[in-house]
Order: C-alpha cells, then sequence, then structure tokens
C-alpha cells in the first residue's frame, strides 16, 4: 500500500489510531531517519494491521469492525507529522509538530555516490535562516504546492542550483508518498490468542507497546458500543492528571466531546495538584478491570471487549456489549473526583507524599482497585482505610507486584473472591510477613545502594507517618524536606569515607542515608561521626548550637532513635563503619514492622 493510501485511510478512520492523541514517544531523530529511509528506499518494515473478528448480533447477523494497528503506529504517526503536517503530542503532553528539513544540494551530492550527504535534518532555526535548506518538507506534499513556482525562487536565492537538479529531487523526495509499504492484515478468523501473541512478542521490542496500548486501539475501533469515546475518556483523563491545562485544549478543541457528560466529569482536574500518582492509560485502563469486571490481565480484556466467549471460544455481541458496559462503570469510578481523593488522602496518610517515593505504579493501581471494590463491600467503613493502606505498604515491602504483576493480581483477585479482602489480607500477611521476614529479610533488603529501594522508601514513610524530626533537628521535619526536595545526605560522610578507601557501592548504603536540613549538613563537613554526634552532645546545656539545632540532651538521644541512629554513634569511625550499617538496618527494619503494625 502506498503511504499516500495508507494515511488517507487513517484519515478516513478506516483504520484506528488511537495513540494520535497520546505522547509521541520517538526521538526527533528517528523522525528523521525514516525520511531518510523512505527517500533512500531502505526497508521500514511491515505495518501489521488486525481486521476485528466478525460479531454475532443479537439478531444473527454478522458485524465486522474497523482494522487495528499490532504493528507501525509510531512510524505511522511520524509520517503524519513529518508529511502531512499533522500535529502530535510530546512526552511532556505539549501540542507540536516534528518538521523535517530537506537539504536540495546534498541530495544532489548522494546521487553523486556521497552516502554520508545529509539530505534531511531535524528542524532548528539555521534551517529556517539558510538559503540551502528546504525547512519543512510537509510543503512539498501540500495539494497546493507548484514547482512551477517553487524552483525559480529557490533557483534566485540559490544561483548554482540547477533547474533540472532541482526538479528532479523535488520529484524523488515527492515520490516518498507513492513508496510503497508492506501491509500485513491478520484475519478476523485468526484466534485471538495468536493476535494477542503476535502483539506481545512484536512489541518485545523496539519502541514496545503495552497490553493497555492494544486495549486502547481496540476501544478505538468500536463506535456501536462507545469504545471510541471510552477511549477519549481514559486519554483524556491521564493527560489533564500531568498536564491539568490541558481541559482548556479540550473544551475548545474537542467539541464533541465537550459535548458529552465526560468533560464535566473531568473538570476537577483542571486544579488538580497531585503528583504522588498520576495514572497512565494503562493504569486507567488495569484499575477499572481489576476493580470492575475481578480479572487483571489486559490480554482477556482485548478478547471480552472481542466479545470472547471463553467456554465456547465464540464471539458473541451480548459479551461485547457488557464489557463496554462494565468498562464505562469502572473508569467512572476510576476518574472520580471523590474516589481519587480520597484514594490519594489514605496513601497520603500512610506517608508516601512525594513521588520519589513511588518507584511503579503497580502497586498503586492494586491498592487503588481495593480502594474501590471496598466501597461496594460490607467491610467497616472505620477498616478499608487500614486494608488499603496495609495491602500497599505490604506489596512495596515484599515487592509483590515487581515481577509478573498481572499473575500476582490475578492470584489476588481470586483469593479475594473466594475469602474476600480483609481474611486475603490476613492470608497474605500469615504467609509472608513471619519474624524472620521482619527480623533477616527485611535487614538484608536495605543493604542496597540505592535511594530507590522499596525497603528504603518505606522506612521514609515510616519517617512521615510518624512525624519524626530530621537528624540532628529540633523542629525540621523529614516530611517537609522531602516535600521541599531535599535531598538525602550521608550519616558517614562521602568524602570522610572516600578519603578512607571506600568505593560507591559501599558509602551509598541506604542505611547511610538520612534526611539533613542544608545548615546541619554543611556544619558536618565531612567529619567522622564520632566527632560531630559528640560534638551535638557537648553543645547540650548551652544556649547556642553548632552542629544541629538541638541543645537538650533528652531530645538529641530521642531524635537520634527516631532516626535509628545506633547509641554507641559516640565512639563509631570508618574502622566501625560496617558495624554501623548492621546496626542500624536492624533498627531501621524494627521502625517499619512498628509503622506497618500502627496501620
Amino acid at each position: 500500500m502506498s503511504i499516500k493510501a495508507l494515511l488517507g485511510l487513517i484519515e478516513a478512520n478506516d483504520i484506528a489510531i488511537p495513540e494520535i492523541q497520546r505522547p509521541f514517544v520517538w526521538k526527533n531523530a528517528q523522525v528523521r531517519d525514516l525520511m531518510d529511509s523512505l527517500y533512500k528506499g531502505f526497508p521500514t518494515g511491515y505495518i501489521i494491521l488486525w481486521k476485528n473478528p466478525n460479531v454475532k448480533l443479537k439478531d444473527g447477523t454478522i458485524s465486522a469492525g474497523k482494522k487495528v494497528v499490532i504493528d507501525g503506529q509510531q512510524r505511522i504517526t511520524a509520517m503524519m507529522t513529518a508529511i502531512a503536517a499533522r500535529k502530535i503530542f510530546n512526552s511532556e503532553f505539549q501540542e507540536t509538530r516534528v518538521k523535517i528539513a530537506f537539504n536540495p544540494f546534498a541530495a544532489l551530492e548522494y546521487e553523486r555516490g556521497n552516502e554520508e550527504a545529509e539530505i534531511f535534518a531535524v528542524q532548528t532555526p539555521a534551517h529556517l535562516k539558510s538559503k540551502n535548506w528546504i525547512p519543512d518538507i510537509s510543503v512539498v506534499f501540500e495539494s497546493t504546492f507548484s514547482s512551477w513556482t517553487f524552483i525559480p525562487q529557490y533557483i534566485e536565492a540559490n544561483p548554482e542550483m540547477e533547474g533540472g537538479d532541482l526538479q528532479r529531487v523535488l520529484n524523488h523526495l515527492k515520490g516518498i508518498e507513492t513508496t510503497q509499504i508492506g501491509v500485513i492484515e491478520l484475519s478476523e478468523k485468526l484466534d485471538i490468542d495468536v493476535v494477542t501473541d503476535i502483539f506481545i512478542r512484536i512489541n518485545s521490542k523496539g519502541t514496545a507497546l503495552s497490553q493497555g496500548d492494544f486495549v486502547m486501539s481496540k476501544m478505538a475501533a468500536d463506535e456501536e458500543h462507545g469504545g471510541n469515546l471510552l477511549r477519549k475518556v481514559i486519554d483524556y483523563f491521564a493527560h489533564l492528571a500531568v498536564v491539568p491545562s490541558y481541559y482548556s485544549y479540550i473544551e475548545s478543541h474537542d467539541k464533541e466531546f465537550a459535548a458529552t457528560k465526560w468533560l464535566k466529569k473531568l473538570e476537577w482536574l483542571k486544579d488538580d495538584t497531585e503528583t504522588v500518582y498520576d495514572p497512565d492509560c494503562d493504569d486507567v485502563i488495569r484499575v477499572a478491570f481489576m476493580h470492575q469486571i475481578k480479572r487483571a490481565r489486559l490480554s482477556e480484556l482485548v478478547q471480552l471487549l472481542t466479545g470472547r466467549d471463553f467456554e465456547t471460544r465464540e464471539f458473541k455481541e451480548e459479551i461485547e456489549e457488557q464489557t463496554f458496559a462494565q468498562m464505562y462503570e469502572g473508569v467512572s469510578n476510576v476518574i472520580n473526583e471523590y474516589n481519587f481523593k480520597q484514594f490519594m488522602q489514605t496513601i497520603r496518610s500512610a506517608g508516601f507524599i512525594s513521588p520519589k517515593m513511588v518507584t511503579s505504579n503497580m502497586a498503586l493501581d492494586f491498592a487503588y482497585a481495593l480502594f474501590l471494590m471496598l466501597q461496594n463491600s460490607d467491610e467497616p467503613v472505620a477498616n478499608r482505610k487500614r486494608i488499603v493502606q496495609r495491602w500497599y505498604v505490604l506489596s512495596i515491602l515484599t515487592q509483590r507486584y515487581s515481577a509478573s504483576p498481572e499473575s500476582a493480581f490475578a492470584k489476588d483477585l481470586k483469593v479475594i473472591s473466594e475469602v474476600g479482602i480483609a481474611q486475603a489480607l490476613k492470608n497474605i500477611e500469615d504467609a509472608t510477613l513471619s519474624d524472620n521476614f521482619w527480623q533477616v529479610a527485611l535487614p538484608q533488603n536495605l543493604s542496597y545502594a540505592s535511594s530507590l529501594n522499596p525497603t528504603y522508601l518505606a522506612y521514609l514513610a515510616a519517617q512521615v507517618s510518624g512525624g519524626d524530626n530530621s537528624l540532628l533537628s529540633s523542629n525540621i521535619r523529614v516530611e517537609e524536606l522531602i516535600r521541599l526536595g531535599g535531598d538525602v545526605h550521608h550519616i558517614f560522610p562521602k568524602k570522610y569515607l572516600v578519603e578512607h578507601g571506600f568505593e560507591r557501592t559501599q558509602y551509598n548504603q541506604t542505611a547511610n542515608y538520612a534526611y539533613l536540613d542544608t545548615p546541619v549538613n554543611i556544619s558536618i563537613g565531612k567529619k567522622a561521626p564520632k566527632d560531630y554526634f559528640s560534638a551535638a552532645l557537648a553543645q547540650c546545656g548551652r544556649y547556642k548550637a553548632e552542629t544541629g539545632s538541638i541543645i537538650d540532651e533528652k531530645v538529641l538521644r530521642e531524635n537520634l532513635a527516631t532516626n535509628c541512629i545506633p547509641e554507641d554513634v559516640f565512639e563509631m569511625d570508618y574502622t566501625r563503619y560496617d558495624e554501623f550499617l548492621e546496626k542500624r538496618r536492624v533498627l531501621m527494619a524494627a521502625k517499619i514492622r512498628k509503622y506497618y503494625e500502627s496501620l
């Protein structure tokens, strides 16, 4: 199929491309490279489409749907922005275009054998000022483009260019739209399990797409059950969660959507300041699917949205209709202002107050699904918050959803369906949170050299939840330093340890981290712990503090205890660093346990 024909089918909405409104993940240089490959006739891979399965309608007739893009959406989007001048959204959700410049002189050099000639480039201000470059190739592909007008103007600015040569390279450039691109169309009769497997395998390399992208493509191809509108609701929610100001753009540019009830449901996001959990499209789909349909594998959602009867393996319209209705209900619950804010209040009151304290949304997704399930349960209201907090912290500490999360979700949902949420939580606690876990496994989990260690992040949540003051401070809380974007510092100063031969993996141990107010950190410098902690102790009873801000010995010792500093730190130097780490890990693990049991 020619590129022009392919883009025409997309423009006519015969091929579903839901990602047009979603962030474009290719780098600009990849768009340039694609144009270069098309110009030179290099292979650019196949576009793989899947014709929606025929669905048996209630009246016995058969309905065939649109084609869904299985592979090639990044290439298609690149061509749409570079050739057809369509705007796309970049990774920061800013609407923009990727403009590609073309150099006719370089094109001639390439014809003469110079394979290194730079024919295309991502447009910069220099290309706009240059006489040689055509700053934006899309003008050549416009229906109003006239070489009779363009060529004399270009030659006037570049007298050394011959008219015939310019005509030839322009024809070559314009010939890109007639370039044939391979299209593989998967039959609607192909088993959906096979289609899903193809999707996963293809997108395990290159620019990986998620199962959520597959779901969004399936929704975009459905108009009969409002799947295309549901896709927009999910898309816009995820977009507004990151860029609240985008609301005015939707209001003014998508009149059709603005006329529905859904824009009003999203209105609260225009003033949203939440940063701990900004669900993307996959998160919204997953939470809606898990709490409403009680399944976890998004490949199964694709099948249900196609009307798959898991028992008969037939495709039935009533299943498709029911699934879309359930997903509408589920998404409505997920994007509801009250639900979302109450859930985030639950997470924040457990001490997770910063996006820096969240390394993955998977645990949050399941916690939110639990929260929504509990809303319609017989569980006493007073217990719901505790259950969600405990489940979330437990999943962080055990990294329950870090590997094969969908399998873990499915397993937990199955247990919940059998015994209920509260009992399921108790069963997991009894099976995983033994004394051995708290006293052996947890200290070991704190032995990694990373401030993103999930166990360390749970420790920080414990400090926030407990209202702990930062180390050697009488009035600056850990919570304040985290909120202000402060950094963790080394209790055994980094420079001090480096001077005594310690390597990065040693001085960056999580048990050597603590939040310190900047003036406190400056006063410590690169002193040995025995020196600066002794100085902090010596200043107690005086009117002036030089190391930290504590001048009361009882307050100092309480501060050391809340920050899990061993009592004999006043005698510790680099020779006892390993001993310090071992002791502090035990204290940190004990603090985490006390915090967890207080939830």
